[in-house]
């Protein structure tokens, strides 16, 4: 007689299951089944109904895919959204947004700021966001009280920043926070240098050295504007891709974020070290400061992720929307209606975010082995009707109301569109409570 199945914890019978990998796949009538917070089966309907489960959650019209990966963002900067709107970077960075930090910033504002985000970001789908601002042990710390996935990273500049006097405490505390998380089973630590405007080349090269001897994640602001580039060209005599080429920075485990401006000496430094580029749409279009490449960059096979930077820039936390705006905007900068299709772009914010984090082995994908993150959309709507490619309607036709479930290593973190642990009342109200503070002064 063959062993009995040990029962799933949970069955999930959705319309349409995309896995994206392999990719372009549409699984109709398809069953996945979830033990101890990893995915077990994959199965047709009737064969996987003949595993005992649990919980069997029929989702008639719903779409299942893997949970959304916002590869680039600053949560806590949720508390300054709308705060100095249309205005270009430099001027909101050092007129309005740097000064707003020094006179708020502390650790109470990334608490109450990371909250909010975390729990708009769950709403929408995101399973996994990556995280670069001030005092990331707090950050740190909701993460691991929410049950949502992070890359957290240590901000790193040469000047003094709230929670560190300088870079080397900055370092000093993250190797710290390092290797307080190291077993930590969703949060990573990676080092965060601003941008290379921001940090000097010993602070670099302390950087890379701790990275590699670690085997940690390098997290930064490159290429965001045109001025950037110039002002590079002129102090160092070369472009800033390149001079974190010659310190040694580009590789796998760096992570290029904006890279508005691409040429074809940054495009063979990109390949040849396999960085990652994570694009951010709708921040570089609303700073006019430029557009990613999308698809020349994914035809030469570096690897691109979607971040929606900060609420302060964005001003939302929207990753869904966030790709509708790639897919559209890869179609105009490339020239070609068929740049960056729904399934790329459905990989872009999953498993290429997966990639880009350096947790590709755990998440991005649906597949036996992978934790359990997963997210499901209602497509059951009248403006999705009718439903060809259940993909094209995600991407192009629908937003972030539509997501119903999410599920982060198995938990069920949103559960018909009501958050589960975090409570949306207090955290909205204690928003509005500093919104009126940072008004009144």
């Amino acid at each position: 007689m063959p062993e009995p199945l040990a029962p799933l914890d949970l069955l999930l019978l959705p319309t349409w299951l995309v896995p994206v990998e392999p990719a372009g796949v549409v699984l109709r009538e398809h069953g996945l089944g979830i033990r101890d917070g990893v995915i077990t089966l994959i199965a047709p309907r009737e064969q996987a109904l003949r595993h005992p489960a649990t919980v069997v959650r029929e989702l008639p019209g719903h779409l299942l895919t893997p949970g959304l990966i916002n590869a680039h963002g600053h949560a806590a900067m949720s508390l300054f959204r709308g705060l100095a709107d249309d205005l270009p970077l430099m001027n909101w960075l050092q007129q309005h947004i740097w000064p707003a930090e020094a006179k708020w910033v502390d650790e109470t504002f990334v608490r109450d700021g990371t909250e909010l985000a975390i729990a708009e970001q769950l709403k929408g789908g995101i399973s996994c966001f990556a995280d670069m601002y001030f005092f990331p042990e707090i950050a740190s710390e909701l993460v691991h009280n929410s049950g949502i996935r992070a890359q957290i990273s240590i901000p790193v500049l040469d000047f003094p920043t709230p929670g560190a006097r300088d870079a080397n405490e900055a370092l000093r505390k993250g190797l710290k926070l390092f290797d307080d998380l190291k077993q930590h089973p969703r949060i990573s630590v990676a080092f965060g240098p601003h941008a290379p405007y921001s940090v000097s080349d010993d602070k670099l090269e302390s950087v890379r050295m701790l990275a590699e001897e670690l085997d940690a994640g390098i997290h930064m602001h490159v290429h965001e504007t045109a001025f950037e580039v110039q002002q590079s060209l002129e102090l160092y005599g070369q472009r800033p891709l390149a001079r974190l080429a010659r310190l040694g920075l580009l590789g796998p485990r760096f992570q290029a974020v904006h890279m508005t401006q691409v040429d074809d000496e940054d495009l063979v430094l990109l390949v040849e070290s396999n960085s990652s580029v994570i694009h951010c749409p709708e921040s570089n279009l609303k700073l006019a400061s430029g557009f990613c490449p999308v698809e020349r960059l994914w035809q030469a096979g570096v690897n691109v992720a979607i971040g929606t930077d900060g609420a302060a820039s964005n001003n939302n936390l929207d990753l869904l929307g966030e790709t509708h705006t790639a897919a559209l905007l890869a179609k105009a900068v490339a020239g070609s209606a068929s740049a960056l299709d729904a399934h790329r772009a459905l990989r872009m914010a999953t498993l290429n975010g997966a990639r880009a984090l350096g947790i590709e082995a755990k998440t991005g994908s649906l597949e036996i082995g992978k934790a359990a993150d997963l997210v499901v959309f209602d497509l059951s709507r009248l403006a999705q009707q009718p439903i060809y490619d259940p993909v094209s309607q995600l991407i192009y036709t629908s937003n972030r109301d539509c997501v119903q479930h999410l599920w982060v290593g198995g938990k069920q973190l949103l559960d018909a569109g009501q958050l589960t642990r975090l409570d949306e009342q207090r955290i909205a109200a204690t928003a509005r409570a500093w919104g009126e503070r940072i008004a009144g002064h």
